[in-house]
């Protein structure tokens, strides 16, 4: 799927991972409409890029129909989306006050995977139907993350949510394969993002400390790199891919 030119929507684009993606892939020409429930960053990240932002909460279905539509509108039918909205709660199944952390699953799951699978689906909706460009119609990249693999103490809500997008990635992609609908999803390490900038300098070198080579934290711009090659490689279909310098997360 060419970029230059393309309509594209990116979720989670007012900060971090997501507006690194929405950058870099404006800067290849495509023609971004930032979803963020944050709307003053969807807002500043836009009208620096030259995009459309939407103000949406993905876990509100009625919302994010408009705000696709609303893309579609300002820039034909989108092809490429990539999902990158997410949090990151953490809380154990039963904490030391007998306190079960059923509250902070339920949300964790209906941010980083409903939400997600609603992005998907209404922009898949408009694709399915829109004349195919180079033999496809379009491209869906969700995040994963290297936690739904090895998810610290916790992280049970997360990494569930993180394993259940990258479990749907295969399925997705065997049944959008008659319109000609990629589906990959990308599960990065540890990233330079808002959430590590807010930790002190002692536990960001401790965590990095598990970072094989290079022995850093992920650029987002590494992973908004990865999402565009995904986009142009046509042969990525139903993968995960994993970035993340060889780390794997220890138990805490």
């Amino acid at each position: 799927m060419r970029i230059d030119g393309t309509s594209a929507i990116v979720t989670g684009g007012g900060s971090g991972l997501g507006a690194a993606t929405a950058r870099h892939l404006a800067a290849r020409g495509a023609k971004v409409t930032i979803l963020d429930h944050d709307g003053d960053k969807a807002e500043a990240v836009a009208a620096e890029i030259g995009g459309r932002a939407a103000p949406c909460d993905v876990t509100d279905e009625a919302r994010v129909e408009r705000a696709v539509a609303a893309a579609a509108d300002a820039h034909g039918t989108p092809r490429i989306v990539v999902n990158c909205a997410g949090i990151a709660n953490a809380a154990r199944i039963v904490n030391r006050k007998g306190e079960t952390g059923l509250a902070t699953f339920r949300r964790v799951i209906e941010v980083n995977l409903i939400g997600s699978y609603a992005v998907a689906a209404h922009t898949i909706r408009l694709m399915q139907e829109a004349d195919p460009l180079d033999d496809e119609r379009g491209v869906v990249i969700n995040t994963s993350s290297a936690a739904y693999q090895d998810g610290q103490v916790g992280q049970s809500a997360y990494a569930a949510s993180k394993g259940a997008i990258a479990s749907m990635c295969l399925p997705l992609a065997r049944e959008l394969a008659k319109p000609g609908i990629r589906v990959c999803a990308i599960a990065p390490g540890l990233f330079h993002t808002p959430m590590m900038e807010a930790l002190p300098e002692e536990t960001v070198q401790k965590i990095t400390a598990d970072v094989q080579f290079p022995q850093r934290l992920g650029n987002p711009h590494e992973f908004a790199a990865l999402a565009a090659h995904i986009v142009e490689n046509r042969y990525l279909n139903g993968e995960v891919i994993r970035i993340d310098g060889a780390t794997r997360l220890p138990p805490r």
